[in-house]
């Protein structure tokens, strides 16, 4: 197998962790278990996987996380906490501190003010448009 066919076939792999990341983000995840079924060690998962991607499979998993916990925090009808377990989180702290450096602010004062902010808004334009955005992303952005 010629190098150009093993990279390709790495890819492959990593598109189907990405995959699964994104189908079963509220499951406990970690890289170990999501490299044993791409069959590869968890070093290379993560090494490739934040080459092909920008970000390590855990950043990923959890900015998945915090999306989908934007969206429940806006409806409005759960706590934090049991937004936190609902997306697969363990720790309160944890996920306080991710989501708290994702969006810039807290998750209880997220749900105070996203419930008024997007009210009237359908629910697909509001999840484009309060997609939380990594510091690297930011930088990137052009300035207008």
């Amino acid at each position: 197998m010629t190098s150009h066919e093993q990279r390709l076939r790495d890819l492959k792999r990593l598109r189907q962790v990405r995959d699964r990341i994104d189908r079963d983000y509220a499951q406990p995840l970690d890289v170990e278990a999501l490299a044993a079924g791409a069959h590869m060690s968890a070093g290379h998962l993560s090494r490739e996987f934040k080459i092909a991607f920008g970000e390590s499979p855990y950043g990923y998993l959890m900015t998945r996380r915090i999306e989908r916990a934007m969206s429940l925090l806006r409806r409005g009808d759960l706590s934090v906490t049991e937004v936190c377990f609902a997306v697969g989180c363990s720790s309160l702290g944890t996920f306080s501190t991710r989501f708290t450096e994702l969006v810039g602010i807290s998750p209880s004062a997220y749900r105070k003010s996203a419930a008024d902010a997007t009210e009237g808004i359908p629910s697909c334009v509001a999840k484009q448009v309060t997609r939380p955005i990594r510091n690297r992303e930011a930088r990137r952005a052009p300035r207008s």
